[in-house]
């Protein structure tokens, strides 16, 4: 497993000699399998670690689940951070669905303990099976091709990358590792109940399809997920030589493309050029959905001047002159 977990790192360059890493550890099987494979690797990898943990204040075992995590990392002399947070009420106050709170809650601490540490990247402990579950999740909301590729793994923000060292290993190896470990990692048993899309996926759809169809489903959904990884980096490539043909002007909340070359070009490689565009001004397309590609489209084709189209609330679209104007908030006029 060890050497499954290093020949992940080389292949796709996670880890360098000197880094400093954030580990974000519930308690469960897969991250447990993550700190102790880092644990055991920092000296052949010349690392430094430091673990984060959240206590979501959810479960009656939350508490004991945090003194787990604390002890093994006292015994293996690992710097531990750790938060409570009291999820389920923060997520009413900011009107957010309680999955979403928790994540925005743990990468927020994530960055913070990588901040007092200056370290450089933050792992998380992502595997083949949730890469296939965000797939098929993906798949069932009618996603595009980017939605094939699932999982990153790897991510990399303005001071931080996120890696996922773990992403080609199955539950399955994983739940080995920590048995011949000997760890006795904690079980979320929420886990186990459909409560959520995604536990329907896992408990349900994936075994059915297993049974009925392919028992090798996990394997091949990975594989869908790799070939679509390697056609968009193919294609973010020729996007972003498209997009310096294009470009007219450019800073960090403006973007100023060429209108009759873009009108000229593939409605696929329009659609691209907007969302890669989107992403230069705004940092992110959440919320951005076809219906809003194709209207920003139209608005191109029909060359209307001086009309809004608002995709998000974070971003504001015009035709002007002979040129698209991708503004953000702060410099719409």
């Amino acid at each position: 497993m060890l050497n499954k977990i290093l020949n992940t790192i080389n292949k796709y360059n996670l880890i360098q000699k000197g880094d400093k890493i954030v580990i974000g550890v519930s308690g469960g099987p897969d991250s447990m399998c993550l700190l102790d494979s880092l644990y055991c690797l920092k000296e052949k990898l010349g690392i430094e670690i430091f673990v984060a943990h959240i206590n979501h204040m959810i479960r009656e075992e939350a508490d004991e689940e945090t003194e787990y995590v604390k002890e093994y990392c006292k015994n293996k002399n690992i710097k531990c951070y750790v938060k409570k947070a009291d999820v389920e009420k923060l997520a009413k106050e900011q009107k957010l669905g309680t999955e979403e709170m928790g994540r925005k809650i743990r990468y927020d601490f994530f960055n913070e303990v990588a901040q007092k540490e200056n370290a450089n990247k933050i792992a998380t402990a992502h595997n083949l099976n949730d890469n296939v579950e965000t797939v098929l999740m993906n798949i069932l909301r009618g996603s595009g091709i980017s939605g094939l590729k699932g999982i990153e793994i790897s991510r990399k923000e303005t001071n931080i990358e996120y890696i996922r060292p773990i992403r080609e290993c199955e539950r399955q190896e994983i739940e080995k590792y920590c048995e011949e470990q000997n760890l006795d990692p904690r079980i979320d048993k929420t886990n186990f109940e459909s409560i959520y899309n995604r536990n329907k996926i896992r408990n349900e759809i994936i075994p059915y399809l297993k049974k009925e169809f392919n028992p090798n489903v996990l394997e091949g959904i990975n594989r869908l997920s790799n070939i679509a990884r390697e056609e968009e980096e193919y294609f973010d490539k020729v996007i972003a030589k498209e997009y310096e043909e294009l470009k007219i002007g450019e800073n960090e909340k403006e973007v100023i493309l060429d209108l009759k070359k873009f009108n000229k070009l593939e409605k696929v490689i329009k659609s691209r050029i907007i969302l890669y565009t989107i992403n230069k001004t705004n940092g992110n397309v959440q919320g951005i959905g076809k219906i809003h590609i194709e209207d920003i489209i139209k608005l191109c084709e029909n060359n209307i001047g001086n009309k809004y189209l608002t995709p998000n609330k974070n971003i504001k679209i015009f035709v002007k002159k002979g040129k698209i104007f991708f503004m953000g908030k702060m410099n719409l006029p």
